[in-house]
């Protein structure tokens, strides 16, 4: 029947339950829906409601809606449960996300809620916390099933019965040896097809692909895309097993990474959202405007460098915009192919060699193509095939410049061990406006006496 319901229809049926206080149909409601959905809910529900809606809930139900919320929302709700049942509820939480949820807290607050845990929980957690948060450690998790290598098949069927509902991440089973180090890894596929006397050591693939727990989380990002994974395990540095990464994990990762080069390509700097107000997304995204207004100055110098030569041919006005739009465009374009694939491919000098020489020749063609057009126009529209030369002269080698300026400079951050998403759109195009600037009234001084 829920299905059927629109989601303000549910909300309103919600607020009903709550209201006449029948916790029986609340919780068969509840059943129907996945943790995304309650979060949802609870988003949507009135403020007044939404301590009464947690009440309701089971401290299952409420691990599970807090780890579907935003670090803010989730602390909030461990301020409205209390410190008892806070405590509940994170022993029932994944601890990779409730590692990432304290690092939010301050340092106080964390001891309290720590303390307030069960033992065993509350160390896993600390020394999940212990790991940079954007590397390997940072996100995995602890909670997974590992064989011994001399178990029979049916010991490790038997283990993976006995410890099913301690893990949502049951890909593959990991073997490790007496010293709890990672020697291989068994598919489902392979325990059942293997006789339950065999020994794990006889079924299981010797070579496994794992991560150290210091690896950049776009480096794993990249590992499960190449190989197609699944899950990856992840090893300290004497190759013993200590965390999982899984799929889910991964795509938090590459959605977090894509917003940070966006807010980095729109010099936005920290993220800016469809609720941030006015006032805090204003600072945010001054400090790189105040820095291209300076730098924009030097375009007007330029302008005002060449005076003269525009007093004598006013057309050249007209075409000034376009050469230096179309510089800005080509090298945001060339940027946004870098860092894309910066982050996809992996790089060598081989790469970014072919990488510079590829968007040379498209520089040229493109440079080439829309030059010839320009001229074209200009020469028919103004009679005058001198100005259609300079203009489209011009447009070549500022086009040329401007994809070249969009490669070269990410690719040299990147050298220099600096994020290359910091060469930000507007950056380019402004650097862009000045070569075009220079380029187009260079070229117009040198056949001004053509042009009058």
């Amino acid at each position: 029947m829920i299905h059927q319901m629109t989601e303000d229809q549910i909300v309103v049926l919600i607020i009903k339950y709550i209201n006449d206080n029948k916790k029986e149909s609340f919780q068969l409601l509840m059943e129907e829906l996945q943790p995304y959905d309650i979060a949802k809910l609870y988003r949507d529900l009135p403020e007044k409601h939404q301590h009464k809606f947690l009440t309701f809930l089971s401290p299952q139900q409420i691990a599970a809606l807090i780890q579907e919320l935003e670090s803010d929302l989730q602390i909030a709700i461990l301020h409205k449960l209390g410190i008892e049942k806070s405590s509940k509820v994170m022993d029932l939480m994944e601890n990779d996300d409730l590692a990432d949820l304290l690092n939010e807290l301050s340092v106080d607050k964390i001891q309290e809620f720590l303390s307030s845990m069960k033992k065993e929980e509350s160390q896993t957690v600390q020394n999940l916390m212990s790991y940079p948060p954007d590397t390997a450690g940072g996100i995995m998790t602890n909670q997974f099933i590992w064989i011994n290598e001399d178990y029979t098949v049916r010991k490790a069927v038997d283990k993976l019965k006995e410890y099913a509902g301690m893990t949502h991440s049951i890909y593959y089973l990991y073997v490790i040896n007496a010293d709890k180090q990672l020697v291989g890894v068994v598919s489902y596929r392979d325990l059942l097809l293997g006789d339950i006397n065999e020994k794990v050591s006889d079924i299981m693939f010797t070579r496994v692909i794992s991560v150290p727990v210091d690896a950049d989380q776009e480096e794993v990002a990249q590992l499960i895309e190449r190989y197609d994974f699944i899950a990856v395990p992840v090893v300290d540095e004497e190759n013993k097993l200590v965390g999982l990464i899984t799929v889910d994990d991964i795509i938090d990762v590459v959605i977090q990474e894509a917003n940070e080069d966006i807010e980095k390509l729109s010099a936005s700097g920290k993220a800016i959202d469809f609720n941030t107000k006015a006032l805090v997304a204003s600072y945010r995204r001054l400090p790189w405007l105040i820095l291209l207004l300076f730098i924009g100055l030097i375009s007007g110098g330029i302008i005002s460098g060449f005076e003269a030569t525009l007093e004598q041919a006013v057309a050249l006005i007209f075409f000034m915009p376009m050469i230096a739009g179309m510089t800005g465009n080509t090298g945001t374009q060339s940027l946004a192919v870098v860092v894309r694939g910066l982050v996809t491919s992996h790089i060598d000098r081989k790469t970014i060699t072919r990488l510079i020489f590829r968007e040379l020749r498209v520089g040229l063609i493109i440079g080439v193509t829309c030059g010839i057009l320009i001229a074209i126009i200009a020469f028919f529209w103004l009679g005058n095939p001198i100005l259609g030369f300079v203009v489209g002269t011009s447009l070549v080698l500022t086009l040329i410049i401007g994809t070249m300026a969009g490669t070269i400079i990410p690719l040299l951050l990147y050298r220099f061990g600096v994020d290359p998403a910091v060469a930000s759109g507007p950056l380019i195009t402004t650097l862009n406006d000045i070569f075009s600037l220079m380029i187009y009234f260079g070229m117009a001084t040198m056949f001004l006496h053509y042009l009058i």
